[in-house]
């Protein structure tokens, strides 16, 4: 079963605007950077894809998959992630895939054999739709689609519902899959605390993440990311 991931990027320098009181503008921006160049990474070590394709307008993600067999979209519209998934979505049809896997760019801990087996199992089942949910059983940080247009994607607050609702009403099969690598995308203070945390655990992991944090000037963020353990920390992985 031929599968194409497909990973929607923003511009870098409008990313995690939610950070904007924690870290400045650069800061974010090669925060948004790094985790891309993790995920990429991660993508291109998973043994069941057989290609990936980035939908950006943005040059720097743009020259690093110039340099490799990555596919590359231009978002001309730079509508947004459900948008910004279509044009990838188009992309596989066209090229005939037979499924399609939708995967946040701010995702850094992903694991290739995790996403692996979450491929096997549902090839196993003949499972039309797979939504990976957030660490707070809301949102959407992965959804594999077979065929590619099995429901059309939703992305933002309240996506797992709404994919659920979606797959219900196409009368496909779908299930709900946590995936412990793909929990936390980093959009908030508390999630940047809980990465850094997670990074300290994982030696090894998301390189890229992990440096841009170590680079981040730490007396403009001490004191003010909550810890998992409710304490003041500080960005030290």
């Amino acid at each position: 079963m031929r599968t194409i991931a497909i990973l929607p990027i923003k511009g870098f320098g409008s990313a995690k605007q939610r950070l904007s009181a924690l870290l400045g503008s650069g800061s974010r921006q090669a925060l948004a950077q790094a985790m891309f160049s993790d995920v990429l990474a991660s993508l291109r070590h998973v043994r069941r894809l057989d290609a990936i394709a980035v939908v950006t307008a943005e040059p720097a993600a743009e020259s690093v998959v110039r340099r490799t067999d990555v596919h590359l979209l231009h978002d001309r519209e730079q509508s947004g992630q459900s948008a910004a998934t279509a044009i990838g979505i188009a992309h596989a049809l066209e090229q005939g895939f037979d499924r399609a896997l939708l995967v946040p760019g701010d995702t850094p801990l992903l694991d290739p054999n995790e996403l692996d087996a979450m491929l096997e199992r549902a090839e196993g089942e003949a499972r039309a739709v797979t939504i990976v949910p957030d660490r707070h059983q809301s949102g959407t940080n992965a959804l594999l689609l077979s065929p590619p247009t099995a429901i059309d994607p939703s992305f933002g607050p309240g996506s797992l519902e709404r994919h659920r609702a979606a797959a219900r009403k196409a009368g496909v099969s779908y299930r709900v899959e946590a995936i412990l690598s793909l929990t936390l995308d980093v959009d908030t203070p508390a999630d940047l605390a809980e990465l850094a945390e997670c990074l300290e655990e994982r030696r090894g992991h998301a390189p890229m993440t992990r440096g841009a944090l170590r680079q981040l000037d730490r007396s403009q963020v001490r004191g003010t990311m909550p810890s998992r353990r409710g304490a003041a920390t500080g960005l030290a992985v």
